[in-house]
């Protein structure tokens, strides 16, 4: 994924912050833009990680900070929620006139409200997405009750949320009074995916259902099991971010990344920050990362886990294969790796008597009707599988520039 930092402006002269995520290799056909919650901003982790499963699949992602939060100029106190609609406006025309109108618009809480409102003024607009959404923007007040009276008399309050402070004024309250449904769910005139977790504790999944029963065909709901209302768990803002990526591939055209061309088997590639790296291996592509300990994404697994795997696969296979030529009862094989690096000297066999040395621990487990003989026997095979003899025999890498 590659990220590009983003200026623009708004109708009301205002610059706001943005990113555009877009996918590391092939030019994108699809482009989304992201709204996010009333206490979040652009770089919230459960935006980021959604924007990034996106990118994964072909879509360019345009995530930004609604006027006065996050880096966006502005100041917050002067915003309403039909701002953050026009807002989203705005970025839909610098995206139309910079790269391509938008085909999806997804929206997060409070943003999941403003798409609802903004997707009839977006023609381009294919399809919709809504994550923890309120099926009114005027749910709002149920959290600010304390400050309502507070601000018809003296046209301010703070307010906190989620542990954030903010200043609203009567404008703000104004919005959510005027908003209402005014039928902007029954007459969507787009595709809507509804995500929502029944754990939502700030949102409830009444919500949804209401969403749900208001907009017309096509429509799906997805509940989200487990996660809270910011999808504050990693491995749930990646699985929503994976469903979206599946569900728009039904209404919008998404590219087919680009054959990473070569004259050789396997050809990699990683962009120009991170560490996400796509793979060719023959006709299958695939994703490898290193852990967010290390600076990575954790999207894929790390170079010494695929060639652990690569012995696992190679393990496995010439067990079968052996089996089934023998007519033995093997119902199946598991094969249980694990790389590690060791001081020398803690290795009682190893030839290497110094430094460190890497270790593949390799359990195998076999089900079936075998006695111990053919179980020892098919240890001893574990042995002979090609990718085995490789690591244990003289390997030459020959390693040169490609020519331009």
């Amino acid at each position: 994924m590659i990220s590009n930092k983003i200026k623009f402006m708004n109708d009301s002269g205002v610059e706001l912050s943005a990113s555009l995520e877009m996918p590391l290799e092939g030019k994108p056909s699809a482009f989304a833009i992201f709204a996010h919650c009333f206490t979040c901003n652009k770089d919230y982790k459960a935006i980021y990680n959604i924007s990034r499963a996106l990118a994964l699949n072909g879509v360019a992602v345009f995530r930004f900070d609604f006027t006065g939060l996050g880096e966006s100029e502005g100041d917050f106190a002067d915003t309403g929620f039909m701002s953050n609609v026009e807002d989203l406006v705005s970025a839909s025309r610098y995206l139309e006139s910079e790269f391509k109108a938008p085909d999806i618009l997804i929206g997060h809480s409070l943003g999941g409200a403003a798409v609802l409102a903004a997707a009839h003024r977006i023609d381009s607009v294919k399809a919709v997405v809504t994550i923890a959404a309120p099926s009114s923007p005027d749910h709002l007040k149920s959290h600010l009750k304390e400050a309502i009276d507070q601000v018809r008399t003296d046209n301010e309050a703070q307010v906190s949320i989620a542990g954030r402070s903010f200043t609203i004024r009567k404008r703000f309250l104004e919005d959510l009074d005027s908003i209402g449904d005014k039928d902007r769910i029954a007459h969507l005139g787009r595709p809507l995916l509804i995500l929502h977790s029944p754990d939502d504790a700030i949102v409830s999944f009444d919500h949804a259902m209401k969403i749900y029963e208001k907009a017309p065909h096509p429509r799906s709901i997805v509940s989200l099991d487990g996660a809270d209302h910011l999808l504050s768990r990693r491995e749930d803002s990646m699985y929503a971010g994976n469903v979206v990526a599946s569900w728009v591939s039904r209404y919008v055209s998404l590219p087919v990344p680009e054959s990473m061309e070569s004259d050789k088997k396997v050809v990699v590639k990683t962009g120009e920050k991170e560490y996400t790296t796509y793979i060719k291996a023959g006709s299958h592509t695939f994703v490898s990362d290193e852990p967010e300990s290390l600076g990575g994404n954790d999207l894929g697994p790390n170079p010494y886990d695929l060639v652990a795997s690569g012995l696992g696969a190679c393990t496995s296979i010439t067990l079968r294969m052996y089996a089934n030529r023998k007519g033995w009862d093997v119902k199946s094989i598991k094969v249980h790796l694990q790389h590690q690096k060791i001081h020398a000297d803690d290795c009682s066999d190893c030839e290497t008597k110094s430094g460190k040395i890497d270790v593949i621990e390799r359990i195998i487990e076999l089900e079936g009707n075998l006695d111990e003989d053919q179980r020892q026997r098919l240890l001893q095979i574990a042995d002979r599988c090609p990718v085995h003899r490789t690591l244990h025999s003289e390997v030459v890498v020959q390693t040169r520039l490609k020519e331009d």
